[in-house]
């Protein structure tokens, strides 16, 4: 079993804020211990109806941020992972960001799904409650973004995310920072209407516990306690948020008109108070709608859940089975849903991952990219639920607004581009997805659709009939032996290998030659 590194470090690229976090590993047991955090309030979803463009002024503070984060992880000598959410996930200039934020820093940003968003934060929140054998509802209430999840030792029953966040309602309902008449009403409605389909759902479902994590939670908690006398300073895990104290602070921040009245309140960060009215309405209406008594509070959220996950990959790595692996048991499950021809794609994968193998020396590629194979050589043909014509294009577009818990968007990208190239036309800059992908993944999409084309070819009859195959890398050529059952023809798979061997000759610039034995 792999060891984990020794330390760690995570940036949170979230719609108010981002933060680093910074841990020391066992790398027996794999548990974490915060050795340094740090936050800048930069508010990338600040100044764009609905975060919808990121400004050239908060683009180049975020960098500034990310730039020294990387700094300090360097100094620590962590690895470092950063993971960006509502802000970045919903920007129209998404890609100039990620592509600035590499070029100056050299950090590479992955964006989370919404889903994927709700998963990260679970495992971060069972690290700081001893929730793990509780079914759990967790509401995580961020900048841009709402996520819920339903979780049940570490298995998730149910997730979703809406798009409401204590900065995208401030900018929507209260632009100025002042309340202005009417505004707290509508804003109560529009929140009420938006969790009606979380509440729908959540009423088929039962749970032991509520927790909820993140800036907004957190600023409530601190507020009832200055309501309370009692410290606001220190951490606020495992306070419990009952619904009278909420109304409590509720009424005091909607009478506290000005966010200069709303600074003096005892117990609230001024750097928030701008923010705070939407943030406690959105926490407000989700108690009354969910009949929620008591809400209790998770100090970690999408940052340790960062540092879990990724944990977690380091240890999986090399292991030869998908025992307990979420993103592997995604593929699957979206792989059944569509009704893939269980066969034909196990074989796929099976003849891919061996080629994969096999010339290691010519694609230089890392396990990570061994797993977006797979997942891709099972996912090939899911389009075909849709139509057998144009079915690469469809399994594109089905993987690609798939709910794949595990794999961040860029990762999903990159398995929906490498699926929809397994046939017909090569990538190509006018194609929309494959050009939204920077040159690293649009040359990584180029070395594993080209393996999987010749994998998919080696299966033309959808029978099986090669049992294994042998790569020989000599110079200026691959050599493929067909290894197959005695007595049985390969004429159609050697045929339909050759007739798709371009791509990846063109890649690896070298020739593909195809024969057979017994």
């Amino acid at each position: 079993m792999a060891e984990a590194p020794r330390k760690l470090a995570a940036i949170d690229i979230g719609t108010n804020s981002i933060h680093l976090l910074l841990v020391q590993i066992d790398g027996r047991s794999g548990k974490f211990k915060v050795i340094g955090r740090a936050k800048e309030p930069v508010r990338l979803g600040a100044g764009s109806p609905d975060l919808k463009h990121l400004s050239e002024a908060v683009m180049a503070a975020g960098i500034e941020a990310i730039s020294k984060f990387k700094a300090m992880a360097d100094a620590a000598k962590a690895p470092l992972r950063a993971v960006a959410t509502s802000a970045v996930r919903e920007a129209l200039n998404q890609a100039e960001f990620i592509r600035r934020v590499q070029a100056q820093t050299g950090v590479r940003v992955e964006v989370a799904s919404g889903f994927e968003e709700a998963r990260l934060t679970y495992l971060g929140v069972m690290q700081a409650l001893p929730v793990f054998a509780k079914r759990v509802l967790l509401i995580d209430i961020g900048g841009g973004s709402t996520e819920f999840l339903v979780g049940d030792r570490g298995q998730i029953l149910f997730d979703n995310s809406l798009k409401l966040g204590a900065v995208r309602l401030s900018q929507r309902f209260f632009p100025t920072g002042k309340i202005e008449r009417g505004a707290v009403t509508q804003c109560r409605d529009y929140v009420a209407g938006t969790v009606f389909p979380v509440v729908r759902e959540l009423q088929r479902a039962s749970y032991d516990v509520a927790v909820g994590s993140s800036g907004t939670i957190q600023a409530m908690a601190r507020m009832i306690r200055g309501m309370r006398r009692e410290s606001t300073t220190g951490m606020t895990n495992a306070f419990v948020i009952q619904r009278a104290e909420l109304k409590k602070v509720v009424g005091a921040i909607t009478k506290a008109r000005t966010v200069a009245e709303r600074r003096r309140l005892p117990g609230l960060d001024p750097g928030r108070a701008d923010i705070v009215i939407a943030g406690a309405l959105i926490v407000e209406q989700i108690f009354a709608e969910l009949g929620l008594r008591e809400l209790t509070v998770s100090d970690f959220a999408l940052r340790e859940g960062i540092i879990v996950d990724s944990i977690e990959k380091s240890r999986r790595r090399g292991r030869p089975d998908h025992e307990g692996d979420i993103r592997w048991q995604s593929v699957l499950h979206l792989a059944e849903h569509y009704q893939y021809e269980r066969g034909h794609a196990a074989q796929v994968a099976k003849l891919a991952l061996s080629i994969f193998d096999q010339t290691a020396s010519l694609h230089r590629l890392d396990a990570v990219a061994r797993e977006y194979l797979e997942a891709a050589a099972v996912l090939h043909e899911v389009g075909g639920y849709i139509s057998h014509a144009r079915h690469h294009q469809h399994s594109y577009y089905l993987i690609k607004h798939a709910e794949l818990l595990g794999f961040t968007e860029n990762e999903i990208d990159v398995i929906a581009n490498v699926a929809r190239y397994h046939r017909k036309s090569h990538p190509k800059m006018t194609h929309d997805g494959y050009a939204r992908l920077n040159p690293e993944e649009q040359l990584l999409v180029r070395k594993l659709a080209g393996i999987l084309r010749i994998a998919d070819g080696l299966d033309r009859t959808h029978s099986g009939v090669v049992s294994a195959v042998t790569c020989r890398i000599l110079k200026g050529s691959v050599h493929f032996s067909l290894q197959h059952r005695r007595n049985a023809s390969v004429h159609l798979e050697e045929w339909a290998a050759g007739m798709k061997r371009q791509l990846f000759e063109e890649t690896y610039r070298t020739r593909a030659v195809f024969g057979s034995q017994t």
